[in-house]
């Protein structure tokens, strides 16, 4: 019993191991960001395309302050300028965060990544 409980925990670690190095924490961050972006009104590949970008050049904590962003009291729930996204982003008080979002963007906007 010993035994196969030593195989299973070993193959789980080694399972583990593998999702991580293959990706799997950047993979899911990117899914998440595209579901969120679509989810706020933007087009799939303009989501799909901004997601790929944030999720390589930002962490996790600079993702959840994005997350965690709420309106302000007479704010629409989602902008509906990039005068309006920009400023809720800058909310965030990192100034790498702006920059990857706003540059995301703009790349994809116009077709490119």
């Amino acid at each position: 019993m010993k035994r196969v409980l030593l195989v299973i925990v070993v193959l789980l670690i080694a399972g583990g191991a593998v999702w991580f190095f293959t990706g799997g924490p950047e993979r899911v961050a990117r899914q998440r960001i595209e579901s969120e972006l679509v989810a706020r009104g933007l087009p799939q590949p303009m989501a799909e395309c901004m997601a790929t970008r944030m999720s390589e050049q930002l962490s996790i904590a600079q993702l959840r302050k994005l997350e965690a962003l709420k309106p302000e009291a007479g704010e629409a729930d989602v902008p509906m300028t990039v005068a309006g996204v920009l400023e809720r982003v800058r909310r965030v008080g990192d100034p790498e965060v702006v920059e990857v979002t706003a540059t995301s963007a703009a790349i994809c906007a116009f077709g490119g990544i």
